[in-house]
C-alpha cells in the first residue's frame, strides 16, 4: 500500500501534551506514520498507508474534533 499525506484540522489540542496524544492516536492505527503538528492552526500532516476514517476516528477518540 501506497503511503499517502493526509491534512487534518483537530481542534482542542492547547499544548504538547494534546500534540503527543494525537500523535500517539495515529501511530496506534499505524506505528510507521509519520505525524507533523501546527498546534497554531489545528493542522495535522499525516504521513500514512491507513485510511483517512480510521485516523479520523482514532483523533477523535482522544477527544478531539476532527473537521475535513
Amino acid at each position: 500500500m501506497a503511503t499517502t499525506t493526509t491534512t487534518f484540522q483537530v481542534q482542542g489540542m492547547t499544548c504538547g501534551h494534546c500534540e503527543r496524544a494525537v500523535t500517539q492516536a495515529v501511530q496506534q492505527v499505524d506505528p510507521n506514520a509519520q505525524v507533523r503538528i501546527d498546534r497554531a492552526s489545528g493542522k495535522v500532516d499525516v504521513d500514512s498507508t491507513a485510511p483517512r476514517e480510521a485516523l479520523a476516528a482514532a483523533i477523535a477518540e482522544e477527544g478531539y474534533t476532527v473537521a475535513a
